[in-house]
C-alpha cells in the first residue's frame, strides 16, 4: 500500500501559519465542524521533543458521521476526519486521509458513501492549498 492509497497529500505555497488559517476557512466554508487543533510542536516541545511545525485539525460533517455510524458503530475509530498541515522538505503540505480506506475497514460502509466523504475533504483541501 502506498501513501496515495490512503492520503491525499497537496503542497501549497503558503507558509505554515497561511496554510492552516485558510484550511480553517474551507472547513468552515464546506459546513463542516472544527472539533480541535492539535499543534504537535508545540506539545512534543513541552516534553522536550524538537519537530517541525505540524497541526492536527479535527473535523466532522454529521451528516456523514452519522451514516457511517448507523452502518457500524467501530467506524467511530477512525472519527474524527483530520486534516494535517505540516513543514518537510521546507515544503507545506496538506494532507487528510481518504475516507474510502474505512470502507476496506468496514464493509457495511458503502465505498460510494465514502466516496462522498472523500470528496468533501479534498475540496476542502485543494480550496485550502
Amino acid at each position: 500500500m502506498k501513501i496515495e492509497d490512503f492520503a491525499y497529500v497537496v503542497e501549497t505555497k503558503k507558509n505554515f501559519d497561511e496554510a492552516v488559517i485558510s484550511v480553517r476557512k474551507a472547513v468552515e466554508n464546506k459546513e463542516w465542524a472544527i472539533f480541535h487543533v492539535y499543534d504537535y510542536k508545540e506539545i512534543l516541545d513541552v516534553k522536550g521533543f524538537k519537530q517541525k511545525p505540524l497541526k492536527i485539525i479535527e473535523i466532522c460533517s454529521g451528516k456523514y458521521a452519522n451514516q457511517f455510524l448507523n452502518k457500524n458503530r467501530l467506524a467511530s475509530l477512525c472519527m474524527p476526519c483530520k486534516i494535517n498541515v505540516l513543514e518537510e522538505d521546507n515544503k507545506v503540505k496538506i494532507v487528510g486521509m481518504k475516507p474510502t480506506i474505512i470502507s476496506q475497514f468496514f464493509p457495511e460502509i458503502s465505498k460510494q458513501e465514502a466516496e462522498e466523504a472523500e470528496k468533501d475533504i479534498k475540496e476542502i483541501i485543494d480550496n485550502a492549498k
